[in-house]
């Protein structure tokens, strides 16, 4: 299955930024997004020219000119004002530091990590990590808990945990040529979630974006989840 999606991204025609699919790993379904980062514009997307929060996947694609957006989902916790829980940067600028501090919630269940953007490669670091090696990314999202580091689930996954939502995150190749995103659609433990990163997709290293709230915007399966305003979105254009 793993082969089978790297030679779909590489292969696929030039028209297909993206590959979506539908995927079945134990007794769960998922929905997976692979992205070719070294030759397609992968970004971040939270307020337009004004400083206002999009919030939106069509608020983000009315922020385009001739270009479309072939994926998009969102990228991170955020407050309630949806600025961003943790550390952030956009097209270079940094909007909110590194947090390395234990705290509430699912952002706080440390480690945590960061998801970096270049141009040609995009890597989940845990968030220690990342700040011993200061990186240079031009995007930028914090987020937490990681779901696998470095081969391993987050030490506190519980295999038989009762806490289960529809979830979201994203994975990356050792040498971040690849990003694959992908969305449980139905409500999943950590563990469940991590184990289809690291088992069924064969990551090193995967971050948790957010559950409840989790979006996903795919033309190609004519799907374009709507609810909740968003904070942070990541996205392709094509």
């Amino acid at each position: 299955m793993r082969w089978l999606l790297l030679f779909m991204v590489f292969f696929a025609s030039p028209a297909a930024a993206v590959t979506c699919e539908d995927v079945a790993y134990q007794g769960n379904s998922y929905t997976t997004c692979t992205v070719d980062v070294e030759n397609e514009v992968l970004r971040l997307f939270h307020t337009d020219k004004a400083g206002e929060v999009l919030g939106s996947f069509s608020a983000v694609e009315a922020t385009l000119d001739v270009e479309t957006l072939a994926f998009a989902m969102n990228a991170g916790m955020y407050h309630d004002d949806r600025a961003p829980v943790g550390h952030y940067i956009e097209n270079g600028v940094e909007k909110m530091r590194v947090v390395t501090n234990e705290g509430p919630g699912n952002f706080g269940l440390l480690p945590n990590g960061v998801f970096c953007v270049n141009d040609d490669r995009a890597l989940v670091y845990e968030t220690l990590d990342y700040v011993e090696k200061s990186p240079e990314c031009r995007d930028a999202t914090q987020s937490g808990p990681m779901l696998v580091i470095d081969g391993e689930l987050h030490p506190r996954f519980i295999p038989n945990g009762t806490s289960r939502y529809i979830r979201n995150g994203v994975g990356t190749t050792a040498d971040g040529k690849v990003a694959i995103f992908a969305i449980s659609n139905d409500p999943v433990s950590f563990h469940s979630f991590g184990s289809f990163f690291r088992d069924h997709l064969g990551l090193p290293n995967a971050l948790y974006f957010d559950g409840k709230v989790s979006r996903l915007h795919a033309p190609a399966l004519g799907r374009s989840d709507f609810g909740f305003k968003l904070g942070p979105i990541v996205g392709v254009v094509d």
